[in-house]
């Protein structure tokens, strides 16, 4: 749930001008422009302690429609770090996101239904301030703009003031056409606005299009509205050395344009409101751990769905998938999660099984033996019901009355089944419905995480469509997304074809193509043209709460289409990508996206959904992708199999990088938490942890996980080695601990990286909490720990820090407190004289029920070694002799011809237990 709201005091200034006359009218606008802007004429407190304002419109223009001539604006400080503004018709309700969909505060009701609305030239207000907590909003009356800015250094972060050069109004309001501006200073960086494969890199490029509109579009499409809408950016700036980052969101789920030119930013939406939140930031990790705390923080994930994945369109059998998993453990290749795709279905039909291909006594059998291992299986769920009066989730569903409807009847579609209808989980019943039918399936198949996918919704037809006479539908033999019923097109409403047509498919297709027909009616008489960027989100929602309800289990879901909050229900991975070395890069300006996005566990389709992938770029990819959040491999029906074992070479890289990936899996889930109670992103670009380094602020083709584990992959054909930044100080290659690289300044490196080979880096002041890994996350998780701990090269006075995060991973939630998880603090000193290394411990009880010990400690950049050892666990002295100490020189490489000695210390033959706390300590100076 999203946190309470602070209420902070605020301190507000109001600037009246003496005369009383209405200011003379400024010069007409450009023609070039839309609409003529509003002034404020009136302003008050609201009981909340925000401010009610009554905008009118100057003058009235036609152009996509006549200005709504009166609007409310509402201003609240909604705590020190976010500030709302929400800008809306003061005559009329308008759609909004669903209060009840995205929890948050509702806004005062409109000023018409507390006052009369009327004309009010007396002592309008000139120039205003509102100030509370980090942000200050200010604006001028006429014609009406705002500004947002820091208390702390007065920098400008909003402006939607215009002038005369300008090629945009301060404000546009009409029904179906909304616009507003903000000018930006040059080196400002921006980053989110998505979903979309951007070529470029993770930053916004001017003069990209960028259009958010949830599309049924292949990720191979590059700068066009993907599956998901995400209305909200970061903005990076360095002022004098420092950083300064914040976040702004448009909470509004109407197709826009945005665009960006590199000094101004234009939104272009065709519905809804104005709802406006501004994240004070200052660090970009703030901006994140703000923006979830509204939208919602990003779900608790089970710890095996960190494991790897292996999924296929075309496993047709049974015996396909036993295969699959059998081959994986002949390969000694890590496996957690076996999926299927829709092969297991009865004529592509939800929650059904082939009875040929899937008998369901096989079936049971083969999950009863993958789960006695701890494997774990998951199947695909698309939105799409189809029609046949033999289908009982259609015929349910009918009764129940829960699908999206067209002049009174459910709307007709087609998707793999055939012609369908689509839920409408908007509808409370319809929740309930799908809550019912999850349930009967998961009686008839105990999966463990459900796959929701074309929920955009895609729909391989367009417009009104009815079931065609005398002929069968699908046919049965060619691709099966070939429109077969009999459509036409629809026109004559405002709804599927609005005035203004945003750049939807990169095209200015109609917003209607190839999903549901915009002017379709939701529970409450909803139009689809307002909801349809939320439809994703509301199936997220209704699958979560119908996975939770089962045997009140923490839920696995995965999500193609998703919007503002849908983090806080799903994982996504990043659709229909190519199996070319473009793409491998695509995957991961996409994934640091969605990392802004409040949605960390993201991945992409490993060596490619389609065609096959050379088997370079297989090993190439498996050893990235066993760094992203979320590991799976997927592959096309029509493309050949790219298992991991498929080639010896793939083989030997996916052993590399999951082996380390599954030692990696404490640190990846300690991850999860912090995600799950700050937001925190799980892969994050460099800028995160050096964001007053403006050379990183484009870097994408190296990411961190968490704080201090950097990826350098390959991505470039041919290349045995790669070009490398590295941000001041001491990174420890994770492969090899023995090697460092050393930097006194930002500097790019050229790293040896032969097939086999990924290179990640671990920076200095940390402890990294590791196991011994293993073929299965069940397996790997109860082995003993190892702590690396690492100081800068050649430490006399050093600190490091690390964390771990223990749980029932079963539980809903991802809490302390319950007595089914354990919190442990690591730190460790190096001085001249003493090293020590200690820990603290919350909740110890489940930690040590279960029986985890630590049994070496390896720390890394010592100037000397030591002499003798003592441990202390809570109370207990031992005193271990010095043969227990293995010394390691370090070898580094060096820049500017400096040197430092530098050695490792390994402190073997440990059992400490990981719930109780510990010192260890040693003297310096052998060396």
């Amino acid at each position: 749930m999203v946190s309470p709201f602070l209420t902070p005091i605020f301190h507000l200034t109001l600037l009246l001008l003496i005369s009383s006359s209405t200011p003379s009218q400024s010069t007409p606008s450009p023609p070039t422009k839309i609409g003529n802007g509003y002034r404020l004429v009136s302003l008050q407190e609201s009981p909340d302690g925000g401010l009610l304002g009554h905008l009118q419109v100057n003058r009235k223009n036609n152009i996509y429609g006549p200005d709504i001539p009166h609007l409310q604006l509402y201003i609240k400080h909604e705590n020190d770090d976010r500030l709302r503004v929400h800008i809306s018709d003061a005559n009329n309700p308008r759609w909004e996101v669903p209060y009840n969909l995205l929890p948050r505060d509702h806004p005062p009701a409109p000023l018409s239904a507390q006052q009369p609305v009327r004309r009010t030239t007396k002592n309008p207000i000139a120039v205003s301030e509102f100030s509370g907590g980090e942000l200050i909003f200010s604006y001028i009356s006429k014609p009406f703009s705002f500004a947002i800015r820091r208390k702390s250094n007065g920098q400008t972060i909003f402006n939607s003031s215009a002038d005369e050069s300008s090629p945009y109004n301060s404000l546009v309001f009409k029904d179906q056409y909304l616009e507003i501006s903000t000018s930006l200073p040059k080196d400002a960086s921006l980053y989110g606005l998505g979903e979309n494969s951007q070529p470029h890199g993770i930053k916004l490029y001017p003069n990209d299009p960028y259009t958010l509109w949830t599309t049924d579009q292949s990720a191979i499409n590059l700068n066009m509205d993907l599956y998901g809408s995400h209305p909200v950016y970061m903005d990076l700036r360095n002022v004098g050395g420092k950083a300064y980052a914040h976040g702004v969101l448009l909470l509004n789920s109407n197709g826009m344009d945005v665009f960006y030119t590199g000094s101004s930013l234009t939104y272009k939406v065709i519905g809804g409101v104005l709802d406006f939140y501004f994240f004070s930031g200052p660090s970009p990790l703030a901006v994140v751990d703000q923006y979830t705390q509204l939208i919602g923080r990003p779900a608790p994930m089970p710890y095996w769905s960190l494991g790897f994945h292996q999924c296929r369109w075309g496993y047709h059998n049974l015996s396909v998938v036993e295969d699959v998993v059998e081959n994986y453990q002949k390969a000694s290749i890590p496996l957690d999660v076996i999926w299927n795709d829709d092969d297991h279905m009865d004529g592509h039909k939800d929650f059904t099984l082939n009875p040929n291909a899937y008998p369901r006594p096989k079936l049971l059998d083969f999950l009863q033996r993958i789960h006695a291992r701890g494997m774990k299986y998951i199947v695909i769920i698309d939105p799409g019901i189809g029609v046949n009066s033999s289908y009982g989730t259609y015929q349910r569903g009918i009764a129940k009355d829960v699908f999206i409807k067209y002049e009174g009847k459910p709307y007709l579609a087609q998707v793999w089944p055939g012609a369908v209808n689509f839920p409408d989980f908007l509808n409370p019943a319809t929740v309930a419905w799908w809550g019912d039918e999850v349930r009967r399936f998961h009686e008839l198949v105990p999966v463990d995480g459900l796959w929701i996918d074309m929920n955009e919704a895609s729909n391989f037809c367009s417009g009104l469509c009815t079931l065609p006479e005398g002929k069968q539908c699908p046919t049965g033999t060619g691709p099966g997304w070939i429109c077969c019923l009999d459509c036409k097109n629809i026109t004559n409403t405002k709804w599927d074809d609005p005035p203004y047509k945003i750049n939807a498919s990169g095209t200015h297709v109609p917003i209607g193509y190839k999903t549901i027909a915009t002017s379709a009616v939701h529970y409450n008489g909803v139009r689809e043209y307002d909801a349809h960027s939320i439809y994703g989100f509301s199936h997220a929602v209704a699958t979560h709460k119908a996975l939770q309800a089962l045997e009140g289990k923490r839920p696995f879901i995965l999500s193609r289409s998703t919007f503002v909050g849908s983090g806080h229900y799903t994982a996504h991975w990043t659709g229909d990508n190519q199996g070319t070395w473009n793409d491998i890069k695509y995957s991961i300006y996409t994934m640091l996206n969605f990392g802004l996005f409040g949605i960390p566990m993201v991945g992409s389709d490993i060596c490619g959904f389609y065609p096959q992938p050379t088997e370079e770029l297989c090993n190439r990819w498996i050893e990235l992708g066993a760094f992203y959040p979320f590991s799976r491999d997927h592959a096309n029906y029509y493309s050949p199999r790219q298992e991991l074992y498929q080639w010896e070479t793939v083989a030997i890289s996916a052993r590399n990088a999951l082996g380390m990936r599954y030692k990696l899996l404490p640190y990846l889930y300690t991850l999860t938490y912090e995600a799950h109670t700050t937001g925190a992103p799980i892969a994050r670009p460099l800028f995160f942890s050096f964001p007053e380094i403006p050379e990183l602020y484009g870097l994408s083709t190296q990411f961190l996980l968490g704080e201090s584990l950097m990826v350098s992959p390959v991505l470039d054909q041919g290349r045995t080695n790669v070009s490398a930044v590295f941000p001041p100080g001491t990174w420890y290659s994770l492969f090899d601990p023995s090697q460092a690289i050393i930097s006194k300044e930002t500097k790019t490196f050229t790293l040896d990286a032969p097939l086999h080979v990924i290179n990640v880096h671990l920076y200095q002041n940390t402890i990294l909490p590791m196991q011994k890994g293993g073929l299965i996350s069940k397996e790997a998780r109860m082995t003993p720990f190892t702590l690396l701990v690492t100081f800068p090269a050649g430490a006399t006075n050093a600190k490091a820090k690390g964390k771990l995060f223990l749980d029932d991973d079963e539980l809903p939630e991802m809490q302390l407190g319950n007595g089914q998880s354990t919190f442990v603090e690591f730190s460790a000193t190096a001085s001249k004289e003493m090293v020590k290394v200690w820990s603290d411990v919350e909740e110890s009880k489940f930690a040590l029920e279960k029986g985890w010990v630590i049994e070496k400690i390896s720390v890394l950049g010592l100037s000397g070694a030591g002499g003798a050892l003592a441990v202390e666990v809570e109370g207990d002295l031992d005193i271990l002799d010095a043969s227990k100490l293995e010394l390691v020189q370090t070898k580094h490489k060096f820049i500017d011809g400096m040197e430092t000695k530098s050695v490792m210390v390994e402190v073997g033959g440990l059992n400490i237990p990981v719930g109780k706390k510990f010192t260890m300590s040693w003297k310096m100076g052998i060396s």
